[in-house]
């Protein structure tokens, strides 16, 4: 399987790492099994002669132009954490000339994947329009703004919508090259995962602060804090528009635009961030959280925090 990893300026030094360090040990462990056969040929590569990362460290990449097309290439995220800098970033000219040859390597049938902000840079070139993906949960309003054509879940850590794999936030480049792995060998990723002492991580949603999206409008802003307000009550769409001054239709679209939930699901994640907040800091029983935040049982909770972050109450209590 050859792979590149197209490394663009500023490149983020942890997740460049992680892709490299993640396939280098499924092929030492793969060269010392006679059982798996498997092998990943990684080549960096640039659109530019001269590659430094985001703390200043130069990196021996290849020159793109001329090169083979590959069967995987994987856009490492780039230094820029905020929509502002991101913004800037999009514009420039190497970024510009990186989305030409990712489409023309997808035209020759590669496979393309990226995480945290590189997610953006396939969305720039419009390869991920009509498709799902992921990508940092905090970047989620403004990813969805910029590119409304594509079916963005940032609660998932990877998301596999064919010939694309994108996945989340920073340390998810580990999940992306695990993913990879196991696409082409199961057993490999399994044991790739215990040397590494990873864990399954489906779910980026456990680490998403619901209050940080909120602030990416006024209006959903407002309504998170009056949700937080009534977690133990009922829920009404019309009492919500009412106490952030607009009509039930408005805050429906304006909530959907930028964080892609109606109201009531937005609710809903605020109740569950609760409980999981109650559960790793309390001694209260679940049926006494479930009560706190509106849910009539504790085995309702338990569903729903299964369903929406991928662990069960046990698993995030024995982590405190």
């Amino acid at each position: 399987m050859r792979i590149y990893i197209l490394a663009l300026q500023n490149t983020f030094d942890t997740g460049l790492s992680t892709l490299l360090d993640t396939f280098s040990v499924a092929n030492e462990l793969a060269a010392s099994s006679k059982a798996l056969t498997t092998r990943f040929d990684v080549t960096i590569v640039g659109v530019r002669s001269r590659v430094t990362t985001s703390h200043g460290l130069s990196i021996p990449a290849r020159r793109a132009t001329g090169l083979a097309h590959p069967d995987i290439a994987l856009v490492p995220a780039v230094g820029a954490k905020m929509p502002d800098t991101l913004s800037r970033l999009l514009d420039q000219r190497e970024i510009v000339d990186a989305q030409s040859l990712l489409r023309h390597w997808f035209q020759r049938g590669t496979m393309l994947g990226a995480a945290c902000t590189g997610t953006f840079i396939l969305a720039e070139a419009s390869l991920l329009n009509g498709h799902h993906a992921t990508t940092s949960w905090w970047l989620a309003p403004f990813f969805r703004e910029r590119y409304p054509q594509v079916v963005l879940d940032e609660s998932r850590m990877i998301v596999h919508s064919s010939p694309f794999i994108t996945a989340g936030a920073a340390l998810a480049h580990l999940d992306l090259a695990l993913w990879l792995v196991r696409h082409r060998s199961p057993a490999l990723a399994a044991l790739t995962a215990r040397y590494l002492v990873i864990d399954p991580r489906p779910m980026q949603a456990t680490f998403a602060i619901p209050d940080h999206l909120a602030h990416a409008d006024p209006f959903v802003e407002r309504f998170e804090r009056w949700a937080r307000r009534r977690l133990g009550d009922g829920f009404s769409l019309h009492d919500a528009a009412r106490a952030v001054r607009t009509s039930p239709r408005t805050l429906t679209r304006r909530l959907h635009a930028v964080i892609g939930k109606s109201p009531l699901a937005y609710f809903q994640d605020l109740r569950v961030e609760r409980a999981v907040h109650l559960l790793q800091t309390s001694n209260h029983s679940v049926d006494q959280i479930a009560d706190r935040v509106g849910y009539a049982s504790g085995a309702t909770l338990r569903t729903l925090i299964q369903r929406k972050i991928g662990r069960g109450v046990r698993e995030l209590r024995a982590r405190v």
